[in-house]
């Protein structure tokens, strides 16, 4: 007897980890080209997934990380300086998560429990 849940094809949909994309429909989705995705991967911010023939595949996170980036090279910012300010912008966002994190517990036991 198999104790771990049956996977259904369907759990993909909702997974924004699952390589669902080529890289032309991934460039497509966010306005750009592959070679813009392949130097997006170059400066390591994502790294695509690869089929079994070798080719990319990106997921639904990979492109909104890559949407980011292309909104600061649109704006002007180098491709590198885009790569560097949003992976701080993801440090920051963590670290602000962490720090709300462990200020509840504080917080919870500084209130009055009601006894």
């Amino acid at each position: 007897m198999n104790s771990k849940p049956r996977e259904r094809a369907t759990d993909k949909f909702d997974d924004d980890d699952y390589p669902a994309y080529t890289m032309g429909r991934a460039a497509e989705m966010i306005g750009a080209t592959p070679a813009f995705l392949r130097a997006v991967g170059e400066a390591r911010l994502i790294v695509p997934l690869r089929s079994e023939g070798g080719h990319r595949r990106y997921s639904r996170y990979q492109l909104r990380i890559a949407a980011r980036v292309r909104e600061l090279v649109d704006q002007g910012t180098p491709i590198d300086a885009a790569c560097r300010i949003v992976i701080l912008e993801d440090q920051l966002e963590e670290a602000q998560r962490l720090n709300e994190e462990l200020r509840k517990p504080a917080a919870d036991s500084t209130q009055p429990d009601g006894s």
